[in-house]
Formats: C-alpha cells, structure tokens, sequence
C-alpha cells in the first residue's frame, strides 16, 4: 500500500527560473532535474516537483510543510535569506510569526515566489 512508498510534493509555478532560485537558494533544496515539465527537487526522502503551469490561482491553505526539530532556528535562518513570515488575524502569533496551537504544536508559515503557502512546524512529541 501507499504507505510504504515514497511522497512527492507538487506545487505549481509560472517561472521556472524563479521558482528554481528560491526552492534552491532561499529554502536549500537539492535541485536533481527539469525535466521539460518540471523541476525536481530532492528534501530529505521525498521528491517535489515544481510544475511549470502558464498561469494559476495559487490556493489559500498550506500546499507543503516541513517537520523541523527547532521551529526558532528555522525561522531565523530563513528570514535572515529573505523570506517573511505570514500574519493571520485568527492565530495569536509571536514576533516571529510563529503560532502555537493548544497542544503546543508550532507552525510558521510563507510563501513561495508564485504565492503558494509552504510552512515549517515543530511537534511537541
């Protein structure tokens, strides 16, 4: 079944050339090809491929996330590479931008080049 094999992420972009400057430069993937259709991108053990798309509306919600063991470093070295943090008026936020749930989850989130909603997270557990 599904759960034994291996995930790839699929997120949508309109330039390639400035998708592939931030999943490399700014985020720190390992870019592996473009393929004509796509860029990949390896993270960790799983693959996600940036697809070249004429246009789109990017979704409100989350399309990728990242499990991290210190949500505070994370936050700060991604900052410090240009990336900003997003605000929402429904979660009560710290400085940073980082939120934490009522199990004491956290969550940061951002945006792509194209606007799609990534976030890094740390668990409590």
């Amino acid at each position: 079944m599904l759960s034994n094999c291996e995930l790839i992420g699929i997120v949508p972009a309109t330039d390639a050339a400035r998708a592939k400057e931030f999943y490399e430069s700014v985020l720190g993937l390992k870019f592996i090809e473009d393929d004509g259709f796509a860029l990949v991108f390896q993270a960790r053990h799983a693959l996600i491929r940036i697809v070249k798309m004429p246009d789109f509306k990017p979704a409100p919600y989350t399309l990728l996330g990242w499990e991290v063991a210190d949500i505070g470093d994370e936050v700060r070295e991604l900052a410090a590479a240009g990336v900003a943090f997003e605000r929402y008026a429904w979660f009560e936020q710290d400085e940073r931008g980082i939120w934490t749930a009522p199990n004491g989850s956290k969550v940061a989130w951002f945006k792509d080049p194209d606007g799609n909603v990534l976030s890094v997270s740390q668990q409590p557990f």
